[in-house]
């Protein structure tokens, strides 16, 4: 596979030379590769972003399938263009938002086809002229012989396209083209030519986001010298406006200008106005150098929070790790703090910052748990978008995956109430706890949702077709944990009554565990198990399917609340040491996973399937049972066979974040199994020290003696000097300022 430096050098040796005069430590930012994860199913994009910037401009070379969730893909060979939203690794595709391409000679107005890139404005490129590192993109574009770069501000995208001697530049911009599966609906979209420097214009949407309507501004650094505007390829009427499902329009500029052509591109989710102030606020100058510095400056300020010592590889993986675990959740507002709601009205942000893309069932297993370490008045903003998102939706409900003032309703449980719950405890929530605890038990009793009125009257969501997909089994499981969060934050807002009935259902999830097969499985209504049953079969049918993505083998080590109530429905100690062995090994009564059935059963160690979330806590689980050694022996394998520093470096999708936030705990030799408990079970490190930058001037210091890839084994642990006689460490010990110390060897520690 190939790989790439990305060693920007022009316009960037002054910047660099200030961040080591002030601080001596490395520059951070060198170590990161945007392109891993964009190869395989990692889905992740490798264009100009900065720190939960709420643009994210990148190529997109495809548009189709589940390997375009986030517009590029590096196995193609040729873009379509460049536009200002994307997805970093989700599962489902969306955005792709007001895209520009450049051109030279006669412009064509259709984006043609990848095995014709001829045929439309698309061109060939070359992963040899293609270079990436946080806030910058720059490629080659071959049939045109123009150079893009491409970096950002929070809501600019900066477009920069150098056309070679000689030939005029245009610039076709495509606002039917969209990042899209095929649900996807195109409601319309307009454009407005104000002047010959600036173009407006918005577009509405149904597919992932099923109402979503977003605005954008463009400002050039040239004059227009002649443009048209199109429906589809029919010339508008209109010579300065259109409104249409298929708007393009095709910009020419003078062709003695020999200087490079700069694009500026702001959104909005408020309004056209609002994104050209967006625009002239935050970004009022021409220097494409200053904003990239800035952007670098910001990126190396993020990175520095955790500091590493470790080989080059592992480096490059974990600096990439941490880049890719602050792009969401991104900004969701205007310079004026005004954001459009989940009531569709405009409100006015006051205090925080409204942030959006909220994966929950996703990241709340790691990333915002990460972010109460690295990012805890973020984690505070957090904590009021997703109150505001409760109080303007019309269901009355916490997100479960929402972005641009939708709730899509992605995947399963109520998954925001971990997040809070965790912010909360750890004292990061500016909002009380009454109001969260209101907030989280409206969200838990709505009885219309996702087969909650059966799973409040039967104790478990059966499974049957009523819920398309039923899910039965995974959904009593996700719903039970989520349960035991809220009985956590009623029982320290001293709410007895509220912490008795969730901590009761808190225990539903062993009305979904069969202790004669010792297998969760899904029930019918009538309380009988759910027949035929298949452990390794990952779908049933896909809409009468038991589980979320993955199969009884995956689900059957879920109560991340209750270990040892699990332990002992497996039947004791020994017998759940057997089953994670028989997971791990994978192979039951000579039969395989049926993994063809589920694209995301991916990053694979027998049955354990890393690539998806569900299995990122059960590593770990042997340390629960007295085996910390099979701990590390397991997250040392995942570490080191399932992550690289190649294109084709991630196990799976890497979902907002989760996917790098596991590979950061565990590296550092720790991971909150539950995540809102305050506690990090410990594992084995890969890196031989790590300090994390905490709140007061802090720093939490974990240092690995005698690592080395044989030796993987924990032998001991201090805790500021003093033997660990426990399998984990506490949030509070971490925010001190502790030191954690591992001495390492070759031959596990039994005992």
């Amino acid at each position: 596979m190939h790989y790439h430096p990305h060693l920007i050098l022009a316009g960037l040796i002054a910047t660099t030379l200030h961040l080591v005069a002030a601080k001596p430590a490395a520059v951070l930012i060198d170590q990161v590769d945007p392109f891993i994860g964009t190869d395989a199913h990692g889905h992740t994009f490798p264009g100009a972003t900065v720190p939960h910037g709420m643009v994210q401009v990148s190529p997109d070379t495809r548009t189709l399938g589940w390997d375009a969730c986030s517009g590029y893909h590096y196995s193609d060979s040729s873009i379509i263009g460049f536009s200002q939203t994307h997805f970093s690794g989700t599962g489902v595709s969306d955005l792709g938002d007001f895209l520009i391409m450049p051109g030279v000679g006669v412009p064509q107005i259709k984006p043609g086809t990848a095995d014709d890139p001829d045929s439309g404005y698309r061109s060939r490129f070359s992963h040899d002229n293609e270079s990436a590192s946080p806030g910058y993109y720059k490629v080659l574009l071959d049939d045109s012989g123009i150079t893009a770069e491409l970096t950002a501000t929070e809501r600019v995208g900066l477009h920069r396209f150098t056309s070679p001697e000689g030939q005029a530049p245009h610039l076709v911009l495509d606002l039917e083209h969209k990042v899209h599966g095929k649900d996807y609906h195109f409601k319309g979209a307009s454009i407005h030519v104000t002047d010959d420097h600036i173009v407006t214009g918005k577009r509405q949407t149904s597919g992932w986001a099923s109402d979503r309507t977003l605005f954008f501004a463009m400002r050039f650094s040239r004059a227009v010298q002649s443009y048209q505007l199109y429906d589809d390829e029919t010339p508008a009427s209109s010579p300065s406006e259109i409104d249409s499902k298929k708007p393009r329009a095709v910009f020419e500029f003078d062709p003695s200008d020999s200087a490079p052509l700069l694009v500026k591109v702001s959104i909005s989710g408020v309004s056209a106005e609002n994104a050209l102030m967006n625009l002239d606020t935050e970004l009022p100058h021409w220097d494409f150098e200053q904003v990239h510095a800035a952007a670098r400056e910001k990126w190396e300020a993020q990175l520095q929070k955790i500091t590493v010592d470790a080989d080059a590889r592992s480096q490059r993986i974990f600096y990439t790790a941490l880049y890719h675990s602050l792009i969401h959740p991104s900004i969701y507002q205007d310079v004026n703090g005004e954001y459009r709601g989940m009531d569709g009205a405009v409100h006015q942000a006051s205090g925080f910052t409204n942030y959006n893309i909220f994966s929950t069932w996703d990241t709340f297993r790691a990333l915002h748990t990460l972010a109460t370490l690295i990012e805890p008045e973020r984690t505070g903003d957090y904590v009021q978008s997703m109150v505001a998102h409760y109080q303007q939706n019309p269901k009355q409900m916490l997100p479960i995956w929402s972005f641009h003032a939708n709730e899509t309703g992605c995947m399963i449980g109520y998954h925001s109430v971990p997040i809070l719950a965790d912010a909360f405890l750890k004292g990061l929530s500016p909002v009380s706890g009454e109001s969260l605890l209101e907030a989280m038990v409206t969200t838990a009793t709505r009885s219309e949702h996702e087969g909650l009125g059966d799973y409040m009257k039967l104790g478990y969501v059966p499974g049957q077709e009523k819920y398309k997909p039923s899910e039965g089994a995974s959904k009593t499981l996700a719903y039970a944990y989520d349960d035991w969060c809220i009985a956590q934050v009623a029982r320290a807002v001293g709410n007895d009554e509220i912490h008795q009935q969730f901590l009761k259902r808190s225990q539903n999830y062993r009305n979904v565990f069969d202790t004669e097969t010792s297998y969760v499985r899904a029930k019918q209504k009538d309380g009988n198990w759910r027949e035929p049953f298949d452990p390794l079969d990952t779908y049933r049918r896909r809409k009468d399917r038991d589980y979320t993505e993955g199969n009884a083998w995956n689900w059957s080590f879920y109560a991340l609340h209750d270990i040892p109530g699990l332990v002992e429905l497996h039947g004791g100690r020994e017998p759940f040491i057997a089953k994670l062995d028989q997971l791990f090994n994978g192979v039951v009564k000579g039969k395989r996973s049926k993994k063809e059935h589920l694209s995301d059963n991916t990053g694979l160690i027998g049955e354990y399937a890393h690539g998806n979330e569900p299995s990122h806590h059960v590593a770990y689980l042997y340390s629960y049972v007295g085996q910390s050694w099979r701990t590390e022996e397991k997250v040392h394998q995942i570490l080191t066979t399932l992550y690289s520093d190649q294109p084709d470096g991630l196990p799976g999708n890497e979902d907002c974040g989760q996917m790098s936030a596991w590979y950061l705990f565990s590296a550092m030799g720790f991971y909150p199994v539950n995540p809102a408990d305050g506690l990090y079970r410990l594992g084995t490190p890969i890196v031989s020290k790590a300090s994390i930058q905490v709140p007061g001037g802090k720093t939490f210091t974990m240092t690995a003696l005698n690592l080395s890839d044989t030796n993987r084994y924990v032998q001991s642990v201090r805790l500021n000097g003093k033997r660990l006689d426990r399998s984990y460490i506490t949030h509070d010990e971490i925010m001190q300022g502790s030191h954690l110390e591992f001495v390492l060897g070759a031959t596990p520690v039994k005992n």
